[in-house]
């Protein structure tokens, strides 16, 4: 890849000052000053045999920034924000999405991807989501923007309608935190280990909260013949004229809806303002950005971004066209490429899974390449179609360690490992990679991205 990493993060476990009355350690996975990328979650952790007697310790000798009171505990603070919309802290001005300059041939038909390493719970910040572009982004006259639902033939829909943003806005809407995931994400471990950071191998991934209006309930409003028109074409207003057909089935069971709402604002421009599609657990092109044509129709359309592109080429050479939904998968953000463990100790290793098919179920965490399997903590709420944050406790010992999870969801569906998968679709694809993911840790605490054979 043409592009060069962010700045390896770092992890470091804090000084083993205290032990409570009860034997339990708490030991921090401290950070270097305002690295977000390294771990800085705190917690408390049973430890081995013998800790149980141990005594209070002492505090850490040769720290004065604990005896000396700094500026900010001595001045007067700044005023309240005039600039109307909240902004990071300076020293958080790393954590950022990145483009991978080379992927592409121009950056309006591009991609960034959302630091996953440095995110924490399953939110993605509005400002850190995930983009992929096919013509560039707009931003829209919300008041010029029109959505238009019709029908491939006259009986189809029984009243053509076009509804305004002001309208669709008046209507009854829902919020739902969903992910959305790039059929193409993991695209680039098909063939070789060819990016370094979970940023890069994971980062077409986001998840929010949505808002909007069911599309069932504009389709009723509508009229639809859904016996007849078991399909929907959707189409955006870009340039790129990106259009996807959305079984009818999908609309039926009242998770597809339009949105304009994403995490308790409107939408982005660079996520589809004012208007997108949301279809909870198919692949993110189907979830058209700039939304302003539904047809209903009674066939799949095979239009150019589904018939030639977002397919998987097979050993056998031939093409699996509208395979959308995106298989169970996860990945372990901390500690992942890129970061640096700088002692030995405890850590808290903590990652990401999710399915297209429903819940997340189980995680199991390996810290010797596969060979044996821990179950990991499940943070809630553990919500459908949606990020689930998962966690395990670890002491590393210094030695080279192979680390990686693996995930199960609710219909009984197991992430495979990498040679399973490609036993099924060879290494000659792009889209829907959802192998086990594993993470090297050095000898030296430099943790890099492996592929196992």
């Amino acid at each position: 890849m043409a592009s060069s990493p962010p700045p390896a993060g770092r992890l470091r476990k804090a000084p083993e000052n205290f032990v409570d009355a009860s034997g339990v350690r708490q030991v921090f996975a401290e950070a270097k000053s305002g690295r977000r990328d390294f771990i800085r979650q705190a917690f408390a952790g049973a430890m081995a045999a013998g800790a149980a007697s141990a005594a209070v310790a002492a505090p850490a000798d040769g720290d004065p920034a604990i005896l000396t009171l700094p500026e900010h505990s001595r001045g007067l603070g700044k005023p309240v924000a005039t600039d109307g919309y909240g902004r990071p802290s300076r020293f958080e001005a790393n954590v950022q999405r990145r483009p991978s300059p080379g992927l592409t041939q121009t950056a309006q038909s591009s991609v960034s991807f959302a630091p996953l390493q440095s995110l924490f719970g399953i939110v993605t910040p509005s400002g850190l989501h995930f983009e992929r572009h096919h013509q560039g982004w707009w931003d829209v006259d919300p008041a010029q923007h029109r959505l238009m639902l019709t029908g491939s033939d006259a009986k189809m829909l029984k009243r053509p309608m076009v509804f305004t943003m002001d309208e669709l806005m008046r209507l009854p809407s829902v919020s739902r935190f969903h992910f959305i995931e790039c059929g193409a994400n993991s695209g680039m471990e098909w063939g070789n280990v060819a990016v370094p950071t979970c940023q890069y191998t994971h980062g077409m991934l986001s998840c929010s909260e949505f808002t909007g209006v069911p599309l069932k309930l504009l389709l009723d409003m509508a009229g639809a013949d859904t016996k007849r028109g078991r399909y929907l074409l959707a189409e955006g207003a870009d340039g790129s004229s990106m259009t996807r057909t959305i079984p009818m089935e999908l609309v039926e069971s009242g998770e597809v809806f339009v949105a304009y709402g994403q995490n308790g604002e409107m939408l982005r421009p660079e996520n589809g303002y004012p208007l997108r599609l949301v279809v909870p657990g198919v692949q993110g092109v189907s979830w058209v950005k700039y939304l302003r044509r539904l047809e209903v129709g009674d066939q799949p359309y095979a239009t150019k971004d589904e018939a030639i592109h977002y397919v998987d080429l097979l050993p056998d050479g031939q093409h699996r066209q509208y395979s959308s939904t995106q298989e169970c998968k996860s990945v372990i953000t901390t500690p992942s490429g890129g970061q640096v463990l700088l002692d030995q100790g405890f850590y808290s290793i903590s990652g990401l899974a999710w399915s297209g098919r429903g819940k997340v179920q189980k995680v199991d965490v390996s810290v010797d390449g596969g060979r044996s399997w821990k179950p990991a903590r499940l943070q809630g709420p553990v919500m459908s179609k949606c990020l689930t944050r998962f966690s395990l406790d670890w002491v590393w010992d210094g030695k080279p360690t192979l680390i990686q999870s693996r995930a199960a969801d609710d219909t009984g569906y197991v992430q495979p490992s990498t040679k399973q998968l490609r036993a099924v679709r060879g290494t000659r694809s792009i889209y829907h990679n959802n192998a086990v993911q594993t993470w090297l840790v050095q000898a030296n605490g430099e943790v890099s991205n492996v592929q196992l054979s």
